[in-house]
Protein backbone atom coordinates (compact mmCIF):
# COMPACT_ATOMS: atom_id res chain seq x y z
CA UNK A 1 0.00 0.00 0.00
CA UNK A 2 3.05 2.43 0.55
CA UNK A 3 4.74 1.66 -2.23
CA UNK A 4 1.72 1.97 -4.54
CA UNK A 5 1.46 5.24 -2.71
CA UNK A 6 4.58 6.67 -3.18
CA UNK A 7 4.55 5.68 -6.92
CA UNK A 8 1.40 7.49 -7.30
CA UNK A 9 2.66 10.21 -6.08
CA UNK A 10 6.29 9.77 -7.96
CA UNK A 11 3.97 10.03 -11.30
CA UNK A 12 1.80 13.01 -9.52
CA UNK A 13 5.45 15.58 -9.25
CA UNK A 14 5.84 13.76 -12.52
CA UNK A 15 3.18 15.37 -14.73
CA UNK A 16 2.53 18.25 -12.34
CA UNK A 17 3.63 22.12 -14.34
CA UNK A 18 3.29 23.75 -11.00
CA UNK A 19 6.05 21.26 -9.31
CA UNK A 20 8.04 22.18 -12.25
CA UNK A 21 7.62 25.93 -12.62
CA UNK A 22 8.45 25.94 -8.72
CA UNK A 23 11.65 23.54 -9.01
CA UNK A 24 12.73 26.02 -11.94
CA UNK A 25 12.45 29.23 -9.91
CA UNK A 26 13.96 28.03 -7.17
CA UNK A 27 17.00 27.04 -9.74
CA UNK A 28 16.40 30.31 -11.16
CA UNK A 29 17.44 31.88 -7.71
CA UNK A 30 20.13 29.83 -6.53
CA UNK A 31 22.01 28.26 -9.21
CA UNK A 32 21.29 29.36 -12.63
CA UNK A 33 24.46 32.04 -13.30
CA UNK A 34 22.09 33.74 -16.11
CA UNK A 35 19.17 34.53 -14.05
CA UNK A 36 18.88 37.90 -12.63
CA UNK A 37 17.07 36.52 -9.23
CA UNK A 38 20.83 34.80 -8.41
CA UNK A 39 22.49 38.19 -8.56
CA UNK A 40 20.11 39.48 -6.25
CA UNK A 41 19.66 36.51 -4.11
CA UNK A 42 23.82 36.90 -3.86
CA UNK A 43 24.40 40.19 -2.74
CA UNK A 44 21.42 39.47 -0.01
CA UNK A 45 22.92 36.48 1.19
CA UNK A 46 26.23 38.02 1.30
CA UNK A 47 24.39 40.90 3.73
CA UNK A 48 23.14 38.30 5.91
CA UNK A 49 26.26 36.91 6.71
CA UNK A 50 27.74 39.76 7.09
CA UNK A 51 25.11 40.21 9.49
CA UNK A 52 25.56 37.11 11.12
CA UNK A 53 29.25 37.18 12.08
CA UNK A 54 28.96 40.78 13.30
CA UNK A 55 26.45 39.74 15.85
CA UNK A 56 28.12 36.81 16.74
CA UNK A 57 31.20 39.13 17.17
CA UNK A 58 29.17 41.61 19.38
CA UNK A 59 27.68 38.78 21.38
CA UNK A 60 31.67 37.54 22.53
CA UNK A 61 31.68 40.35 25.41
CA UNK A 62 27.95 41.48 25.41
CA UNK A 63 24.74 40.14 25.96
CA UNK A 64 22.42 40.10 23.23
CA UNK A 65 18.75 41.55 24.06
CA UNK A 66 15.56 39.52 23.07
CA UNK A 67 15.38 41.19 19.70
CA UNK A 68 18.85 40.48 18.69
CA UNK A 69 18.51 37.53 19.37
CA UNK A 70 15.08 36.78 17.17
CA UNK A 71 16.85 38.59 14.53
CA UNK A 72 19.76 36.20 14.79
CA UNK A 73 17.17 33.13 14.81
CA UNK A 74 15.61 34.30 11.97
CA UNK A 75 18.87 34.99 9.96
CA UNK A 76 19.81 31.01 10.28
CA UNK A 77 16.13 30.10 9.54
CA UNK A 78 17.49 31.76 5.99
CA UNK A 79 20.63 30.12 5.99
CA UNK A 80 18.58 26.33 7.26
CA UNK A 81 15.96 26.89 4.01
CA UNK A 82 18.24 27.63 1.39
CA UNK A 83 21.02 24.46 2.70
CA UNK A 84 17.41 22.76 2.86
CA UNK A 85 16.34 23.84 -1.29
CA UNK A 86 20.07 23.12 -2.16
CA UNK A 87 19.51 19.51 -1.30
CA UNK A 88 16.18 19.26 -2.73
CA UNK A 89 17.30 20.54 -5.75
CA UNK A 90 20.30 18.64 -6.18
CA UNK A 91 18.32 15.75 -7.91
CA UNK A 92 14.34 14.45 -8.27
CA UNK A 93 13.88 11.52 -6.30
CA UNK A 94 10.83 10.88 -8.27
CA UNK A 95 12.42 10.14 -10.98
CA UNK A 96 14.77 7.61 -9.33
CA UNK A 97 11.41 6.17 -7.96
CA UNK A 98 10.05 6.21 -11.49
CA UNK A 99 13.28 5.01 -13.14
CA UNK A 100 13.28 1.61 -11.01
CA UNK A 101 9.96 1.01 -11.22
CA UNK A 102 9.05 1.44 -14.80
CA UNK A 103 12.40 -1.00 -15.20
CA UNK A 104 10.85 -3.36 -13.34
CA UNK A 105 7.68 -3.69 -14.62
CA UNK A 106 9.43 -3.53 -18.02
CA UNK A 107 11.34 -6.93 -16.96
CA UNK A 108 8.82 -8.33 -15.15
CA UNK A 109 10.19 -8.57 -11.88
CA UNK A 110 9.42 -6.84 -8.01
CA UNK A 111 9.79 -3.42 -7.27
CA UNK A 112 12.35 -3.01 -4.38
CA UNK A 113 11.24 0.48 -2.69
CA UNK A 114 13.91 0.27 -0.77
CA UNK A 115 16.55 0.29 -3.19
CA UNK A 116 15.16 2.69 -4.71
CA UNK A 117 15.21 4.81 -1.50
CA UNK A 118 18.66 3.72 -0.63
CA UNK A 119 20.27 5.43 -4.53
CA UNK A 120 18.16 8.70 -3.27
CA UNK A 121 20.06 8.66 0.05
CA UNK A 122 23.42 7.87 -1.97
CA UNK A 123 22.73 10.97 -4.09
CA UNK A 124 21.50 13.49 -0.88
CA UNK A 125 24.92 12.08 0.97
CA UNK A 126 27.02 13.01 -2.65
CA UNK A 127 25.66 16.10 -1.90
CA UNK A 128 25.91 17.09 1.41
CA UNK A 129 29.82 15.73 1.33
CA UNK A 130 30.46 18.19 -1.23
CA UNK A 131 32.73 21.42 0.14
CA UNK A 132 30.44 24.18 -0.03
CA UNK A 133 27.04 22.14 0.87
CA UNK A 134 29.81 21.06 4.21
CA UNK A 135 30.43 24.89 4.83
CA UNK A 136 26.91 25.45 4.69
CA UNK A 137 26.33 22.82 7.43
CA UNK A 138 28.92 24.41 9.35
CA UNK A 139 27.85 27.53 8.63
CA UNK A 140 24.60 26.82 10.82
CA UNK A 141 25.94 24.85 13.33
CA UNK A 142 26.94 27.75 15.46
CA UNK A 143 23.30 29.08 16.31
CA UNK A 144 22.88 25.76 18.40
CA UNK A 145 23.86 27.58 21.84
CA UNK A 146 23.53 24.24 24.24
CA UNK A 147 26.77 23.09 22.49
CA UNK A 148 29.18 26.63 22.83
CA UNK A 149 32.21 24.44 21.57
CA UNK A 150 30.49 24.64 17.84
CA UNK A 151 31.16 28.62 17.98
CA UNK A 152 34.42 27.81 16.67
CA UNK A 153 33.10 27.10 13.33
CA UNK A 154 32.19 30.53 13.00
CA UNK A 155 34.93 31.64 10.84
CA UNK A 156 32.86 28.59 8.28
CA UNK A 157 30.03 31.54 7.84
CA UNK A 158 32.82 33.21 6.38
CA UNK A 159 33.87 30.56 4.02
CA UNK A 160 29.97 30.84 3.24
CA UNK A 161 31.04 33.69 1.07
CA UNK A 162 32.44 31.13 -1.21
CA UNK A 163 29.36 30.54 -2.68
CA UNK A 164 28.49 33.89 -3.78
CA UNK A 165 31.33 35.74 -4.71
CA UNK A 166 32.46 34.56 -8.74
CA UNK A 167 36.12 35.43 -8.33
CA UNK A 168 36.54 33.42 -4.84
CA UNK A 169 35.12 30.52 -6.67
CA UNK A 170 37.17 31.19 -9.74
CA UNK A 171 40.21 30.57 -7.38
CA UNK A 172 39.22 27.32 -5.90
CA UNK A 173 38.83 25.97 -9.57
CA UNK A 174 42.30 26.90 -10.40
CA UNK A 175 43.23 25.37 -7.21
CA UNK A 176 41.65 22.14 -8.19
CA UNK A 177 42.48 21.93 -12.18
CA UNK A 178 45.77 22.01 -10.52
CA UNK A 179 45.31 19.51 -8.13
CA UNK A 180 48.00 17.04 -9.21
CA UNK A 181 50.94 20.27 -9.58
CA UNK A 182 49.82 20.98 -6.19
CA UNK A 183 50.13 17.66 -4.83
CA UNK A 184 53.45 16.97 -6.32
CA UNK A 185 54.87 20.40 -4.43
CA UNK A 186 53.22 19.47 -1.50
CA UNK A 187 54.61 16.50 -1.46
CA UNK A 188 58.15 17.83 -2.10
CA UNK A 189 57.39 19.80 0.84
CA UNK A 190 56.95 17.68 3.06
CA UNK A 191 59.77 16.08 2.65
CA UNK A 192 62.16 19.10 2.48
CA UNK A 193 60.79 20.13 5.94
CA UNK A 194 60.96 16.81 7.53
CA UNK A 195 64.77 16.24 5.88
CA UNK A 196 65.35 20.31 7.37
CA UNK A 197 63.76 19.47 11.09
CA UNK A 198 65.54 16.47 11.50
CA UNK A 199 68.95 17.73 10.15
CA UNK A 200 68.97 21.29 12.48
CA UNK A 201 67.74 19.07 15.26
CA UNK A 202 70.90 17.04 15.03
CA UNK A 203 72.92 19.57 14.76
CA UNK A 204 71.47 21.94 17.14
CA UNK A 205 69.78 20.33 19.85
CA UNK A 206 73.18 18.84 21.35
CA UNK A 207 74.79 22.47 20.96
CA UNK A 208 75.18 25.29 24.06
CA UNK A 209 72.85 28.04 23.62
CA UNK A 210 70.76 26.28 21.34
CA UNK A 211 67.21 27.26 20.80
CA UNK A 212 66.28 24.05 20.00
CA UNK A 213 64.88 22.22 22.54
CA UNK A 214 62.80 19.37 20.95
CA UNK A 215 61.28 18.37 17.68
CA UNK A 216 58.54 20.80 17.41
CA UNK A 217 61.13 23.59 17.42
CA UNK A 218 63.05 22.19 14.82
CA UNK A 219 59.89 21.55 13.09
CA UNK A 220 58.76 25.15 13.25
CA UNK A 221 62.29 26.54 12.68
CA UNK A 222 61.98 24.33 9.20
CA UNK A 223 58.93 25.78 7.94
CA UNK A 224 59.58 29.10 8.79
CA UNK A 225 63.01 29.05 6.78
CA UNK A 226 61.59 27.24 4.20
CA UNK A 227 58.97 29.90 3.58
CA UNK A 228 61.43 32.87 3.87
CA UNK A 229 60.41 34.69 6.19
CA UNK A 230 63.24 34.55 8.91
CA UNK A 231 61.20 35.63 12.00
CA UNK A 232 64.70 35.40 13.93
CA UNK A 233 63.38 34.17 17.01
CA UNK A 234 64.93 30.70 16.69
CA UNK A 235 68.70 31.23 14.95
CA UNK A 236 71.48 28.02 14.68
CA UNK A 237 74.34 27.33 16.49
CA UNK A 238 76.50 25.37 14.61
CA UNK A 239 78.00 25.72 11.40
CA UNK A 240 75.82 22.49 10.32
CA UNK A 241 72.94 23.95 11.69
CA UNK A 242 74.03 26.58 9.28
CA UNK A 243 74.72 24.81 5.76
CA UNK A 244 71.18 23.17 6.88
CA UNK A 245 69.62 26.83 7.06
CA UNK A 246 71.08 28.14 3.85
CA UNK A 247 69.70 25.11 1.58
CA UNK A 248 66.83 25.42 3.02
CA UNK A 249 66.45 28.58 1.99
CA UNK A 250 67.11 28.28 -1.60
CA UNK A 251 65.40 25.31 -1.36
CA UNK A 252 62.38 27.37 -0.45
CA UNK A 253 62.96 30.04 -2.92
CA UNK A 254 62.38 26.71 -5.66
CA UNK A 255 59.35 26.25 -3.93
CA UNK A 256 57.60 29.36 -4.00
CA UNK A 257 58.60 30.30 -7.19
CA UNK A 258 57.12 26.69 -8.34
CA UNK A 259 54.07 27.36 -6.73
CA UNK A 260 53.92 30.57 -8.14
CA UNK A 261 54.49 29.53 -12.00
CA UNK A 262 51.43 27.05 -11.43
CA UNK A 263 49.03 29.62 -9.84
CA UNK A 264 50.00 32.20 -12.69
CA UNK A 265 49.89 29.41 -15.42
CA UNK A 266 46.19 28.24 -14.28
CA UNK A 267 45.09 32.32 -14.08
CA UNK A 268 46.12 32.80 -17.41
CA UNK A 269 44.16 29.44 -18.67
CA UNK A 270 41.19 30.59 -16.88
CA UNK A 271 40.90 34.39 -17.26
CA UNK A 272 40.26 34.44 -20.70
CA UNK A 273 37.42 31.82 -20.28
CA UNK A 274 36.45 34.57 -16.94
CA UNK A 275 35.95 37.06 -19.66
CA UNK A 276 34.24 35.27 -22.11
CA UNK A 277 31.89 34.96 -19.54
CA UNK A 278 31.63 38.22 -18.58
CA UNK A 279 30.89 39.31 -21.96
CA UNK A 280 28.37 36.16 -22.32
CA UNK A 281 26.64 37.79 -19.05
CA UNK A 282 26.70 41.33 -20.50
CA UNK A 283 25.13 39.92 -24.31
CA UNK A 284 22.49 38.12 -22.12
CA UNK A 285 20.78 41.28 -21.00
CA UNK A 286 20.24 42.65 -24.08
CA UNK A 287 16.89 42.39 -25.55
CA UNK A 288 18.10 42.52 -28.94
CA UNK A 289 21.56 42.81 -30.74
CA UNK A 290 23.62 41.70 -33.47
CA UNK A 291 26.56 38.78 -34.01
CA UNK A 292 29.11 40.06 -36.12
CA UNK A 293 31.36 37.20 -37.04
CA UNK A 294 34.45 38.66 -38.61
CA UNK A 295 36.61 42.32 -37.67
CA UNK A 296 38.13 42.99 -40.37
CA UNK A 297 37.65 46.43 -43.00
CA UNK A 298 33.52 45.52 -43.29
CA UNK A 299 33.40 44.65 -39.81
CA UNK A 300 35.26 47.37 -38.17
CA UNK A 301 33.00 49.95 -40.47
CA UNK A 302 29.53 48.25 -39.75
CA UNK A 303 30.59 47.91 -35.88
CA UNK A 304 31.14 51.64 -36.08
CA UNK A 305 27.87 52.20 -37.55
CA UNK A 306 26.39 50.56 -35.30
CA UNK A 307 27.83 51.79 -32.28
CA UNK A 308 26.41 55.54 -33.63
CA UNK A 309 22.87 54.21 -33.75
CA UNK A 310 23.25 52.87 -30.37
CA UNK A 311 22.80 48.92 -31.65
CA UNK A 312 24.04 46.66 -28.82
CA UNK A 313 25.96 44.21 -30.60
CA UNK A 314 28.95 41.90 -30.03
CA UNK A 315 32.09 40.80 -32.16
CA UNK A 316 33.70 36.90 -32.79
CA UNK A 317 36.82 36.61 -34.43
CA UNK A 318 39.65 34.10 -34.40
CA UNK A 319 42.24 36.88 -35.20
CA UNK A 320 43.77 37.77 -31.24
CA UNK A 321 44.56 41.21 -32.66
CA UNK A 322 41.31 41.98 -34.19
CA UNK A 323 39.80 41.56 -30.92
CA UNK A 324 42.17 43.68 -29.38
CA UNK A 325 41.44 46.29 -31.79
CA UNK A 326 37.79 45.73 -30.98
CA UNK A 327 37.96 46.03 -27.20
CA UNK A 328 39.98 48.87 -27.52
CA UNK A 329 37.18 50.61 -29.59
CA UNK A 330 34.93 49.95 -26.83
CA UNK A 331 32.95 46.89 -28.36
CA UNK A 332 32.46 43.68 -26.73
CA UNK A 333 34.00 41.11 -28.89
CA UNK A 334 35.13 36.80 -28.41
CA UNK A 335 38.20 35.59 -29.42
CA UNK A 336 36.41 32.11 -31.16
CA UNK A 337 35.63 30.43 -33.84
CA UNK A 338 31.64 31.70 -35.01
CA UNK A 339 31.33 28.47 -36.95
CA UNK A 340 31.18 25.95 -33.92
CA UNK A 341 27.75 25.46 -32.30
CA UNK A 342 28.46 26.29 -29.31
CA UNK A 343 29.93 29.74 -30.11
CA UNK A 344 27.12 30.78 -31.58
CA UNK A 345 25.13 29.27 -28.87
CA UNK A 346 26.66 30.92 -26.16
CA UNK A 347 26.90 34.32 -28.03
CA UNK A 348 22.56 34.15 -28.07
CA UNK A 349 21.72 32.96 -31.35
CA UNK A 350 18.37 31.80 -29.74
CA UNK A 351 18.30 34.33 -26.96
CA UNK A 352 17.98 37.80 -27.94
CA UNK A 353 20.34 38.07 -31.52
CA UNK A 354 17.98 39.65 -34.41
CA UNK A 355 20.94 38.84 -37.11
CA UNK A 356 24.24 36.90 -37.96
CA UNK A 357 26.31 39.28 -39.95
CA UNK A 358 29.41 37.01 -41.94
CA UNK A 359 31.60 39.60 -42.47
CA UNK A 360 35.25 37.50 -42.37
CA UNK A 361 37.14 38.41 -45.94
CA UNK A 362 36.48 33.97 -46.65
CA UNK A 363 34.03 32.87 -48.81
CA UNK A 364 34.50 29.28 -46.92
CA UNK A 365 34.52 30.82 -43.24
CA UNK A 366 31.20 32.72 -44.13
CA UNK A 367 29.66 29.72 -45.71
CA UNK A 368 30.50 27.67 -42.38
CA UNK A 369 29.32 30.46 -40.48
CA UNK A 370 26.02 30.67 -42.42
CA UNK A 371 24.94 26.86 -42.27
CA UNK A 372 25.86 26.83 -38.45
CA UNK A 373 23.57 30.41 -37.77
CA UNK A 374 21.04 28.61 -39.96
CA UNK A 375 20.80 25.17 -38.35
CA UNK A 376 21.00 26.84 -34.32
CA UNK A 377 18.34 29.07 -35.34
CA UNK A 378 16.03 28.78 -38.88
CA UNK A 379 13.83 32.45 -38.38
CA UNK A 380 17.19 34.05 -37.46
CA UNK A 381 18.26 36.90 -40.52
CA UNK A 382 21.69 36.02 -41.97
CA UNK A 383 23.52 38.68 -43.95
CA UNK A 384 26.46 37.16 -45.40
CA UNK A 385 29.44 38.72 -47.60
CA UNK A 386 30.39 37.26 -51.01
CA UNK A 387 34.08 38.33 -52.50
CA UNK A 388 33.52 35.99 -55.55
CA UNK A 389 30.49 36.22 -58.04
CA UNK A 390 30.40 32.11 -58.44
CA UNK A 391 29.68 31.72 -54.70
CA UNK A 392 26.71 33.73 -54.26
CA UNK A 393 24.51 31.46 -55.19
CA UNK A 394 25.91 28.84 -52.68
CA UNK A 395 25.97 30.96 -49.93
CA UNK A 396 22.18 31.62 -50.24
CA UNK A 397 22.26 27.81 -50.67
CA UNK A 398 23.52 27.61 -47.00
CA UNK A 399 20.97 29.75 -45.49
CA UNK A 400 21.63 33.55 -45.79
CA UNK A 401 19.08 35.45 -46.24
CA UNK A 402 20.95 38.53 -47.92
CA UNK A 403 24.30 38.52 -49.92
CA UNK A 404 26.48 41.84 -49.92
CA UNK A 405 29.36 41.47 -52.62
CA UNK A 406 31.22 44.84 -51.38
CA UNK A 407 34.29 44.97 -54.20
CA UNK A 408 31.11 44.73 -57.15
CA UNK A 409 29.29 47.71 -55.07
CA UNK A 410 32.13 49.71 -55.19
CA UNK A 411 32.79 49.04 -58.88
CA UNK A 412 29.15 49.50 -59.83
CA UNK A 413 29.37 53.43 -57.57
CA UNK A 414 32.55 54.39 -59.41
CA UNK A 415 31.96 53.31 -63.08
CA UNK A 416 27.71 54.77 -62.83
CA UNK A 417 29.17 57.66 -61.11
CA UNK A 418 32.14 58.98 -62.50
CA UNK A 419 31.20 61.28 -64.68
CA UNK A 420 28.75 62.99 -61.78
CA UNK A 421 31.25 64.42 -59.48
CA UNK A 422 28.24 65.88 -57.23
CA UNK A 423 26.86 62.52 -56.93
CA UNK A 424 30.19 60.90 -56.27
CA UNK A 425 30.77 63.42 -53.70
CA UNK A 426 27.46 62.76 -51.82
CA UNK A 427 28.44 59.15 -51.65
CA UNK A 428 31.33 60.25 -50.14
CA UNK A 429 30.31 62.38 -47.95
CA UNK A 430 27.42 60.14 -46.75
CA UNK A 431 31.21 57.20 -45.83
CA UNK A 432 33.33 60.02 -44.34
CA UNK A 433 30.09 61.70 -42.35
CA UNK A 434 31.96 65.00 -43.60
CA UNK A 435 28.32 66.15 -45.37
CA UNK A 436 24.91 66.16 -43.94
CA UNK A 437 23.23 63.92 -46.01
CA UNK A 438 21.34 60.47 -45.11
CA UNK A 439 20.18 57.48 -46.84
CA UNK A 440 16.65 56.13 -46.67
CA UNK A 441 14.21 54.09 -48.64
CA UNK A 442 11.12 55.35 -49.81
CA UNK A 443 8.29 52.77 -50.56
CA UNK A 444 5.86 53.44 -53.68
CA UNK A 445 2.17 52.97 -51.86
CA UNK A 446 -0.57 52.44 -54.06
CA UNK A 447 -2.53 55.27 -55.32
CA UNK A 448 0.59 57.63 -54.50
CA UNK A 449 1.32 60.35 -56.75
CA UNK A 450 4.60 58.16 -57.93
CA UNK A 451 2.91 54.68 -58.43
CA UNK A 452 3.00 54.36 -62.62
CA UNK A 453 5.44 57.25 -63.51
CA UNK A 454 8.93 56.87 -64.97
CA UNK A 455 12.12 58.01 -62.79
CA UNK A 456 12.11 60.99 -65.30
CA UNK A 457 8.50 62.08 -64.70
CA UNK A 458 9.54 61.86 -61.09
CA UNK A 459 12.29 64.45 -60.89
CA UNK A 460 14.47 63.51 -58.09
CA UNK A 461 17.21 66.55 -59.01
CA UNK A 462 14.33 69.30 -58.60
CA UNK A 463 13.36 67.84 -55.52
CA UNK A 464 17.38 67.91 -54.16
CA UNK A 465 17.56 63.84 -53.91
CA UNK A 466 19.82 61.31 -55.66
CA UNK A 467 17.91 58.17 -56.33
CA UNK A 468 20.81 55.07 -55.90
CA UNK A 469 18.55 52.33 -56.42
CA UNK A 470 15.15 50.19 -56.61
CA UNK A 471 14.39 46.98 -54.65
CA UNK A 472 11.71 45.53 -55.94
CA UNK A 473 10.27 41.54 -56.91
CA UNK A 474 8.24 42.99 -59.89
CA UNK A 475 9.32 40.68 -62.93
CA UNK A 476 8.38 44.17 -65.02
CA UNK A 477 11.99 45.50 -64.14
CA UNK A 478 14.00 42.81 -64.98
CA UNK A 479 14.88 43.33 -68.67
CA UNK A 480 17.04 46.50 -67.14
CA UNK A 481 20.25 46.32 -66.53
CA UNK A 482 22.71 46.73 -63.27
CA UNK A 483 20.52 44.11 -61.58
CA UNK A 484 21.72 42.67 -58.44
CA UNK A 485 20.12 39.71 -56.98
CA UNK A 486 19.00 39.86 -53.07
CA UNK A 487 16.98 36.30 -52.15
CA UNK A 488 13.70 36.86 -53.94
CA UNK A 489 13.98 40.15 -55.15
CA UNK A 490 16.55 42.19 -56.63
CA UNK A 491 18.40 45.28 -56.54
CA UNK A 492 18.34 47.54 -59.43
CA UNK A 493 21.35 50.55 -59.09
CA UNK A 494 21.04 53.38 -60.76
CA UNK A 495 18.28 52.57 -63.08
CA UNK A 496 17.21 54.29 -65.96
CA UNK A 497 14.78 57.42 -66.34
CA UNK A 498 12.07 55.30 -68.49
CA UNK A 499 11.63 52.54 -65.53
CA UNK A 500 8.44 53.17 -64.77
CA UNK A 501 7.97 52.80 -61.08
CA UNK A 502 5.35 50.29 -59.50
CA UNK A 503 3.41 49.75 -56.48
CA UNK A 504 5.68 47.59 -53.61
CA UNK A 505 9.03 48.77 -55.00
CA UNK A 506 11.49 50.47 -52.66
CA UNK A 507 13.59 53.57 -53.64
CA UNK A 508 16.65 54.05 -51.75
CA UNK A 509 17.32 57.90 -52.23
CA UNK A 510 20.07 60.00 -50.92
CA UNK A 511 20.06 63.63 -49.70
CA UNK A 512 19.15 66.00 -46.84
CA UNK A 513 16.91 64.82 -43.84
CA UNK A 514 14.16 67.48 -44.72
CA UNK A 515 14.02 67.17 -48.35
CA UNK A 516 13.36 63.24 -47.73
CA UNK A 517 11.02 63.89 -45.10
CA UNK A 518 9.18 66.23 -47.60
CA UNK A 519 8.73 64.10 -50.34
CA UNK A 520 7.91 61.11 -47.96
CA UNK A 521 5.16 63.35 -46.94
CA UNK A 522 3.94 64.50 -50.63
CA UNK A 523 3.57 60.39 -51.49
CA UNK A 524 1.79 59.68 -48.20
CA UNK A 525 -0.62 62.97 -49.37
CA UNK A 526 -1.28 61.82 -52.46
CA UNK A 527 -2.12 58.32 -51.29
CA UNK A 528 -4.95 60.01 -48.89
CA UNK A 529 -6.41 61.59 -51.10
CA UNK A 530 -6.52 59.70 -54.16
CA UNK A 531 -7.74 56.69 -51.82
CA UNK A 532 -10.78 58.80 -50.76
CA UNK A 533 -11.66 59.44 -54.82
CA UNK A 534 -14.96 57.19 -55.37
Amino acid sequence: MLTRLIINFAYFLKSSARYRRCKQFFYNVLENPNSPYKSCFDVFMICLVLFSVSLLIYEVNRQLTEAEKLFEQALINVFIAEYLLRLWLFNDCHKIILEHYEKATYLNIRFRLGYAIKLIIAKKLEHILSPLALIDLLAILPSYRPLRIFRVLLIFRLFKLFRYFDSIKLFTEILASKRFDLYTLATFLGFLVFIGSAAIYLFEFPAQNSHIKNLFDAFYFSVVTVATVGYGDISPQTTGGRVVTMALILSGLGVLSFFVSIIVSAFNDKMNVLRENRIYAEINRFNHFIIICGFGRVGQHIAAQLKKDRQHFVIIDTDPVAIVNAKQLGHLAIQADASKNSVLSNAGINAGASAVLCTTGNDVINVYITLTSRHLNPDIRIISRVNREDNVKKMYQAGASNVIQPFEIAGMVVAEYVGQPVAFEAILGIIREEQQFIMETLCVKEHSMIEGKTISEVEFEQRKLLLIGIISSNPIHQKHKNRYTIKDQYFYFNPPAQLKLQSGDLLMVMGRDYSIDYFRGLIETSRLKRSRKP
